[in-house]
C-alpha cells in the first residue's frame, strides 16, 4: 500500500492536489506541517496532522515539523469568527519551546536516510522588514486571490470583519512554504482542511517566483468530528483534551477515549493508531458482535495513551482505571502510585470524597479519632462499630479491626495521602 492508498483508507484525506499520490509514490520527498503555538501544549485535535508526519516518515519520506513562532504572532483567520488576541512575545517564545518539546516526541530524528527536523519560522522572518516582505512577498499575489479564499471571505463577509493583519497570514505561511522549498528542498506541504488555502497560497507564491514548472505537493486531512454532534477533543464540561499530562491526566486523556462513541471508535481506531489493516478490521468484526463488551474503545483508547504518553503514561491510566471501576486494592498497588496520581485521584474524586486534616493532628492517632477528624463518619460510636464490628474499615489497603490502631505521618503515601475504604463503595482520600 502507498502512503496516499494508506491515507485514504484511514479516512485521513480531504483535498489533495493533482499528481501528489503518483508523485509520492516515485519520489521521496520532504514535507512539513505547521504548528502555531497559541498555547503551551496542543491539544488533540493537533494529533491528525502529527500523524501526517509520522506516516511520511513511515514511507521513507522526510517529515518537518514547523513551529509558528511568526505565523503565531499575527493569528490564522482559518475556522475562526473573530480576530485572536495578540500573545506577548514572551508568552510566545515560551509557547514555542513547550510545543517544540511535544513534537519531539512523536518523530524518529535519527532514522537514517530521512531524519525528522524541527523548524522555526520566525528564525526567517525577524529580519525581515515590511518594504521587504511587500517586494518578496506580497507582489505576486492579487487581492481578488487572497480574497476568494474561504478563511478570508467568511470574515470579510461577516458583521466581525477582517483586519489586515490576518488578512495577510495566508502570505506570510504560504512564504513559509517558499522559503523551504528554496532553503531545504520541501516540496510537500500538509495540514488539517482549514488550511488548504493556505496551503495553496504557498504553492501559488513559489511556482510565481520561480517558475511554474516547479511540482509542489499538497494534501490536507479532514476536520475531526464526533458523530452526536458534540466538539471533538473536548469533555462533556467543554474542557479541552490536552497532550500534556499537567493539563490533561493519563487518566482523563485515556478515558477520553474509552468513552467515545461505537461510531466513533470505528472512526477513530483508523485515523490515530498506526495497527495494520488486517488488526483493525478484525477488531471492528468482534466489536460488532459484542458491542458491550466495548473492545474497539479499550483498544482505541490504549493505542492513542501509549502513542502520546509512552508505557508509562498508560500504565499509569490503567493503574488509576483499575482502582477507580472496581480493580481489587491492596497497600502493594496503591504504594506504586506516584504524588502525581494521587493529586490525579484527588481531582477525579467528588468534593464529598476528599478529606484533609492538619498535621500536627497525625501524629500517633488512633483509627477511632481519624475517622471522626476528617468526617469520615460522624461520631466515635459510628467510627468504633465501624473497626470492630463490622470490620468494614480499611486504611492504604489494609483492613482495620482494631479500634486502638495507631496512625503517623509515616503511614501516608509520599508523606501526604492517605486512603481511606469504608465497605464496598466508600472511597476516601485524605490529604495532610
Amino acid at each position: 500500500m502507498s502512503l496516499v492508498k494508506e491515507l485514504k483508507w484511514r479516512g485521513l484525506i480531504q483535498d489533495i492536489m493533482p499528481n501528489t499520490e503518483a508523485y509520492l509514490e516515485k519520489n521521496k520527498v520532504k514535507g512539513y506541517v505547521g504548528f502555531d503555538p497559541t498555547g503551551d501544549s496542543l491539544h488533540i485535535g493537533s494529533l491528525v496532522p502529527i500523524i501526517l508526519l509520522i506516516h511520511l516518515q513511515r514511507y521513507g519520506h522526510t517529515p518537518i515539523a514547523l513551529v509558528g513562532g511568526a505565523t503565531g504572532m499575527i493569528g490564522d483567520p482559518s475556522g475562526k469568527s473573530k480576530e485572536r488576541q495578540f500573545l506577548t512575545e514572551e508568552k510566545l517564545r515560551y509557547n514555542e519551546s513547550c510545543i517544540h518539546a511535544q513534537l519531539s516526541r512523536f518523530l524518529d530524528f535519527n532514522a537514517e536516510g530521512n531524519p525528522a527536523e524541527i523548524v522555526n519560522n520566525y528564525d526567517w522572518f525577524k529580519e525581515m522588514n515590511f518594504l521587504e516582505f511587500l517586494r518578496e512577498v506580497g507582489k505576486y499575489l492579487t487581492i481578488n486571490y487572497m480574497k476568494a479564499k474561504d478563511s478570508v471571505k467568511n470574515r470579510i463577509e461577516s458583521e466581525q470583519g477582517i483586519s489586515f493583519t490576518e488578512f495577510t497570514y495566508q502570505l506570510v505561511q504560504g512564504y513559509d512554504f517558499y522559503h523551504l522549498y528554496k532553503t531545504k528542498g520541501v516540496l510537500l506541504q500538509m495540514g488539517g482542511g482549514d488550511q488548504w488555502g493556505n496551503i495553496t497560497t504557498g504553492t501559488e507564491l513559489t511556482r510565481k517566483k520561480e517558475g511554474h514548472e516547479v511540482e509542489l505537493q499538497a494534501l490536507t486531512a479532514p476536520l475531526i468530528a464526533r458523530s452526536d454532534g458534540t466538539k471533538f477533543g473536548k469533555t462533556a464540561e467543554g474542557e479541552n483534551i490536552w497532550l500534556d499530562s499537567k493539563r490533561t491526566s493519563f487518566y482523563n486523556f485515556y478515558q477520553y477515549w474509552l468513552n467515545v462513541s461505537d461510531d466513533d471508535a470505528i472512526k477513530y481506531i483508523k485515523i490515530f493508531t498506526f495497527l495494520p489493516q488486517e488488526k483493525i478490521e478484525s477488531l471492528i468484526a468482534q466489536h460488532e458482535e459484542a458491542k458491550h463488551l466495548r473492545l474497539l474503545q479499550k483498544e482505541l483508547a490504549v493505542e492513542v495513551t501509549k502513542l502520546v504518553h509512552g508505557e508509562a503514561g498508560l500504565q499509569n491510566a490503567l493503574s488509576l482505571t483499575d482502582f477507580f471501576w472496581g480493580g481489587k486494592i491492596s497497600p502493594e498497588s496503591l504504594a506504586e502510585f506516584s504524588a502525581e496520581s494521587w493529586e490525579e485521584i484527588s481531582n477525579v474524586l467528588s468534593e464529598n470524597d476528599r478529606k484533609s486534616i492538619e498535621s500536627e493532628k497525625v501524629s500517633e492517632i488512633s483509627i477511632v479519632d481519624f475517622l471522626v477528624e476528617t468526617k469520615i463518619l460522624s461520631s466515635k460510636t459510628e467510627a468504633r462499630r465501624a473497626v470492630k464490628d463490622e470490620k468494614s474499615i480499611a486504611l492504604n489497603g489494609n483492613k482495620i479491626t482494631d479500634i486502638e490502631h495507631k496512625i503517623s505521618v509515616a503511614d501516608a503515601f509520599h508523606g501526604k495521602y492517605f486512603f481511606v475504604q469504608k465497605g464496598k463503595k466508600g472511597k476516601f482520600l485524605v490529604e495532610i
